[in-house]
């Protein structure tokens, strides 16, 4: 199963744990396929880096690097424009590139959508209530 996750997703399991911590662990482990795109990957370190200086006394779960190393590479040929937000675009164009069914977000402005093409948009509890049936 292929999908895309969206960075506040990889946040929340990389500072505060949960579910989102556990749909990483699955990708690194190869039970779930995660695909990224190099904007992506840019905007998951740029925010690690983000929180890590805004709260210093708040350790790392586990290294990025880990979760980054275990996902596909794409990189999309094509620029989609729906999302309120320009900045949660690149997480269709490389769901739509990589045929994911799923983007896994926590982002209203993508959770709105709820579809874009084959892909679903939904969130980590949506994730795991069809992952593990």
């Amino acid at each position: 199963m292929r999908v895309v996750i969206d960075t506040n997703v990889v946040v929340s399991a990389l500072f505060f744990g949960g579910k989102p911590e556990k749909l990483l662990q699955y990708a690194i482990r190869e039970n779930v396929n995660a695909v990224v795109s190099k904007e992506i990957v840019d905007e998951y370190n740029e925010l690690s880096l983000r929180m890590t200086s805004k709260y210093p006394e708040k350790q790392k779960r586990f290294p990025l690097d880990d979760f980054i190393s275990a996902c596909a590479v794409v990189h999309p040929s094509r620029k989609i424009t729906v999302c309120r937000d320009s900045d949660d675009n690149k997480f269709l164009e490389c769901a739509t590139e990589a045929k994911c069914l799923y983007v896994v977000s926590g982002d209203k402005d993508l959770l709105d959508l709820k579809r874009f093409e084959d892909v679903e948009i939904i969130t980590v509890a949506q994730f795991f209530e069809r992952f593990e049936k």
